[in-house]
């Protein structure tokens, strides 16, 4: 499955974001996605995740501002960014995911920048 993640940018605190991840592969619709983040010099998070069923999770830090979706027919997974904090500043990536364990399973792609001013 190959990834390309876009719609990071430069925005100030409060303010939007809506990422977007495009998929490749033929079974998009069967697998778990997610979006994680990462910080130079810190290890990548996982931030929300969605299964093929449509269920949905997040980190404490993102409840209620960030909200998670999919459209197989399009083959994209999106992550809207509400309420942006200077600590959501990060590279975002999307993955595959194995629900059980959220650990990734698939190919990173090049990630997207988000940088929230104070």
């Amino acid at each position: 499955e190959q990834l390309v993640e876009s719609g990071g940018g430069l925005v100030q605190a409060g303010g939007s974001l809506r990422l977007s991840c495009a998929a490749s592969g033929r079974a998009f619709s069967t697998y778990d996605m997610a979006w994680y983040r990462q910080v130079p010099g810190n290890q990548r998070e996982l931030v929300a995740a969605i299964s093929s069923e449509d269920s949905t999770r997040y980190i404490d830090s993102v409840k209620g501002r960030f909200t998670i979706s999919r459209d197989n027919a399009k083959k994209v997974v999106d992550l809207q960014m509400n309420s942006l904090r200077s600590e959501d500043t990060a590279t975002y990536f999307c993955n595959t995911q194995d629900w059980i364990t959220g650990a990734p399973f698939g190919s990173w792609g090049q990630g997207t920048q988000v940088t929230v001013s104070s």
